[in-house]
């Protein structure tokens, strides 16, 4: 079975505000020359023009999707909230979070964005493909039931997983967080609950800066099924592979899931403007193979990659094609420029060794 990819041009449209960086315009804020947000479309788009440069688009199976239903959303976000939405977005769009801003017709791309999620999940559970890389822009992962906030409309991950289970497709579902900030919406949305397991890397004090605490273990039923590592800044290669390692699959084969779906920021990534992680294509690469093997071992290969952050234009592309190669096997490869260099740059032995102290510190407190 092919590696689907599902993904459309609409959600490139989708726009911000006036800001500059992360910063709203207005008194000595002097707006950018590109403008915007960093949570722009360029990212995307130069991902998936990479891939069809070098012929990987060829070895995936390219699919849109309809957006999520008014049902799909129903089972995540209040209606009260939807309708909030709904209107400002008819109205000529807004803002209703924390640097969530949208156009007019915003509302239609974000239930866009969560129905590629809500597709790439169904093909998979279904048998139709091995499994699925959805290019979801808005991203998902932070946004709440009710709040929206870090670029994220709606809970695309979510409403995908609940999707899957309305239709007895899903019984225990993996949410494994790698984007550097840290999975507060999924986090919230899990956290009493017992039937998903929530793994967030994260860089230490990132965003949002009052969660992502390694004591944050869920709530009742879901206590012990929320697993946050708070992972220092300039972690690196080396460093996340031992998280991957020592904590991640551990957890997840003591979980034994039906399904596991990765929220898939390249935000690590080494020239990333909004963190400090000093991750590489090649640190993706590994990941999603450890992943995918994992998925293998423990629910017949079901893995469902759901994009959420990134904000280097140049590096962003590199990280991505490197992990649809692992997802899918392919032998097409756009060979990392940036490749020598980062490997220079990666923290030395005495920095790695004290990465992995800090990491195994963190685990013996779960």
């Amino acid at each position: 079975m092919a590696t689907g990819f599902f993904w459309d041009e609409k959600c490139f449209w989708h726009a911000g505000g006036n800001y500059a960086f992360t910063l709203p315009i207005g008194g000595h804020v002097q707006p950018l020359a590109a403008g915007g947000l960093p949570e722009n479309p360029e990212t995307k788009r130069r991902l998936k023009n990479l891939m069809d440069v070098t012929g990987l688009s060829e070895d995936l199976d390219l699919r849109t999707a309809p957006q999520a239903s008014t049902e799909d959303l129903l089972r995540v976000h209040p209606e009260s909230y939807l309708t909030e939405f709904k209107t400002l977005s008819d109205s000529g769009g807004g803002e209703l979070g924390r640097r969530t801003p949208f156009a007019a017709g915003g509302y239609e791309i974000a239930a866009l964005s969560a129905g590629l999620a809500v597709a790439a999940v169904d093909a998979v559970m279904t048998g139709d493909l091995q499994n699925a890389y959805a290019l979801s822009r808005p991203p998902g992962h932070h946004c709440l039931p009710d709040f929206p906030n870090g670029f994220c409309l709606l809970a695309n991950i979510a409403i995908a997983i609940e999707a899957a289970r309305a239709k007895g497709m899903a019984k225990r579902v993996v949410v494994l967080d790698w984007d550097v900030h840290h999975g507060n919406g999924t986090e919230a949305i899990y956290y009493d609950r017992d039937d998903v397991l929530t793994l967030s890397l994260h860089q230490e004090g990132n965003y949002p800066l009052d969660t992502g605490a390694v004591a944050d273990r869920g709530r009742g039923p879901g206590l012990g099924y929320n697993v946050n590592l708070p992972l220092p800044a300039g972690t690196g290669h080396t460093g996340y592979l031992h998280a991957m390692d020592t904590v991640v699959l551990p957890q997840i084969a003591t979980f034994e899931p039906d399904l596991i779906v990765v929220a898939c920021g390249f935000d690590a990534g080494a020239t990333d403007p909004l963190a400090r992680m000093l991750a590489t294509a090649e640190t993706f690469r590994q990941m999603t193979l450890r992943i995918r093997a994992a998925a293998e071992d423990l629910c017949d290969g079901r893995l469902v990659l759901v994009h959420e952050g990134g904000y280097s234009e140049v590096y962003v592309p590199f990280c991505g094609h490197a992990t649809l190669e692992a997802l899918s096997g392919s032998d097409i490869s756009a060979p990392d420029p940036l490749a020598e260099a980062l490997t220079i740059r990666q923290p030395g032995p005495r920095f790695d060794a004290f990465i992995k102290a800090e990491i195994d510190h963190l685990a013996r407190q779960l």
